[in-house]
């Protein structure tokens, strides 16, 4: 690539207000990218990933979707270009979650930032670390501030050494969820992939081709629910595919490669387009429960175009040890239900199948065409499905209806327990467990009962301690410190004041 493709500005407003970081709010930084030049990839994003009722995540930083993408890839390498702070951040998060390989960091400071010093630091970098011997691609990730200052990744080589470089634009303040970023990277590559058949012969995967058509499950899940899948397939002579993303590189390759495309979560809209671009049909939902698994097998036989006797087959051969499961371990007790990893309305139909009394179901992730099957199913049995939703809403669920037992997110998780109600992490406790078959029907009863059985526990807790450490006096003392509501009131007004006059700075 020539010196002079580099640009010598990319955005210098993008540095007024104090460094542009991410407290500048979600609507300047949008502004100084698209000014930036960056107005082409946010318009795809909100058009792929349309927002809520809240302009930034209340969840984690969306980047760590994509980081944790790369990050989990054979022979990948993964470098990101954004704040300090927020690469500790993601770093020391990936780290928490189990990576076990470096992430790599291009710093930058204003000077470089906004002579576009930046981009051919970035690009150094990339050159240094594409060694075609320990790596099949390298992954450069913008975070918010490169973004919104316009770091044009798209102007890197597509290839060096014959290492593949995938540069993405992953801002807070256009991709809304971790879940999401995670397409973000996985369409990239898939496109690349594409491309790459499309162009003559490639690499087979690792364990070979497959002797018989596969279904390509697109969607993080959990270990040991490909396998039912594939189980549950063999009947109509399919098999489970790669599950996307994938783990490798060549793995995209078999992804692509086959009879349909079950779009386990619903979300993935950059995948799906490459998918359908290649010619693939797109099944949503999940075998999740009786009727879900009854409804996905007819949907997955008819797009693969196998015969309507072995579809019957598969599912005479299955569907009876899933009702047996579920009789087996019912679930009593109302619960209301959100999360952020996008197979919430799966685990509510498993939920709703195991005889629970589920009023409301919480999902990060926005409503799509491929998510429809399993609303309109729980709509049907009176289930409240809120898709965006927000903190404020989930908490509001769990007070209208009283439950006997809240899933959820961290904060909804403390909101809870304080409230003496029995709650479950969803993350750690509800998806990272199997939802498929038979197995997956079993997975979730006990210890769904187990923790609602612990209310009477939460109660004499309650009646013990009483409302000792809430409030202004959390903790414990001697003398119990005085509220002073009149101070806080004070400090909101000189904050007030602060804001007028930095927006009266602005307009002169």
């Amino acid at each position: 690539m020539d010196q002079q493709q580099a640009p010598s500005v990319p955005n210098p407003e993008a540095l007024k207000e104090d460094g542009m970081g991410c407290h500048s709010g979600a609507e300047t930084m949008l502004a100084a990218a698209a000014a930036a030049g960056k107005s082409e990839t946010l318009q795809q994003y909100a058009a792929d990933y349309p927002r809520g009722p809240h302009d930034q995540p209340q969840s984690m930083c969306p980047a760590f979707g994509s980081l944790r993408v790369g990050l989990r890839m054979r022979r990948t390498q993964t470098i990101l270009s954004g704040s300090a702070c927020c690469v500790y951040g993601l770093t020391f998060t990936s780290h928490f979650y189990g990576a076990r390989r470096s992430v790599g960091y291009v710093p930058f400071n204003s000077e470089s930032l906004v002579t576009g010093k930046l981009f051919e630091d970035i690009r150094e970098s990339v050159h240094a670390q594409a060694d075609p011997e320990k790596f099949d691609a390298i992954v450069i990730i913008n975070l918010c501030v490169p973004t919104a200052s316009g770091v044009p990744l798209q102007l890197l080589p597509k290839e060096i050494n014959g290492v593949r470089i995938i540069g993405i634009d992953v801002p807070g303040f256009g991709v809304p969820t971790h879940a999401e970023a995670k397409d973000v990277l996985a369409g990239a590559m898939l496109k690349f992939a594409r491309a790459e058949i499309t162009a003559g012969p490639v690499q087979a995967p690792r364990t070979g081709r497959a002797q018989k058509p596969t279904i390509t499950l697109l969607g993080e899940i959990f270990p040991a629910d490909p396998v039912i899948i594939g189980m549950m397939l063999e009947p109509m002579g399919l098999a489970a595919g790669p599950v996307v993303p994938t783990r490798e590189w060549r793995e995209l390759y078999a992804a692509l490669d086959c009879a349909a495309v079950a779009a386990i979560h619903p979300f993935y809209t950059a995948s799906i387009r490459e998918f359908e671009a290649a010619g693939r049909k797109i099944v949503g939902s999940a075998p999740v429960g009786y009727d879900g698994t009854e409804a996905w097998l007819q949907s997955v036989g008819t797009a693969a175009g196998v015969a309507q006797d072995k579809i019957d087959g598969a599912k005479n051969r299955i569907l009876p040890a899933i009702k047996g499961a579920l009789e087996k371990l019912p679930i009593k007790g109302r619960i209301t239900m959100s999360g952020y990893e996008g197979s919430e309305l799966l685990v509510a139909r498993l939920l709703v199948e195991s005889g629970a009394d589920l009023r409301y179901v919480g999902s990060a992730c926005p409503r799509t065409a491929w998510s429809d099957p399993d609303r309109e199913w729980l709509e049907a049995r009176g289930v409240h499905v809120q898709f965006r939703a927000s903190l404020e809403q989930d908490l509001a669920a769990m007070a209208e209806f009283k439950p006997d037992l809240a899933i959820g997110t961290t904060p909804v998780v403390q909101a809870a327990k304080q409230a003496s109600i029995p709650a479950l992490y969803f993350t750690n406790l509800i998806s990272a467990r199997p939802l498929m078959g038979p197995a997956g029907a079993g997975s979730l009863a006990m210890v769904i009962n187990n923790a609602i059985a612990n209310k009477s526990r939460f109660d004499e807790m309650k009646a013990f301690f009483g409302d000792v450490g809430e409030g202004h006096n959390a903790g414990v003392w001697e003398d119990i410190p005085k509220d002073r509501p009149e101070f806080r009131e004070h400090t909101r007004r000189q904050v007030i004041k602060l804001q007028k006059r930095r927006k009266a700075e602005e307009m002169i």
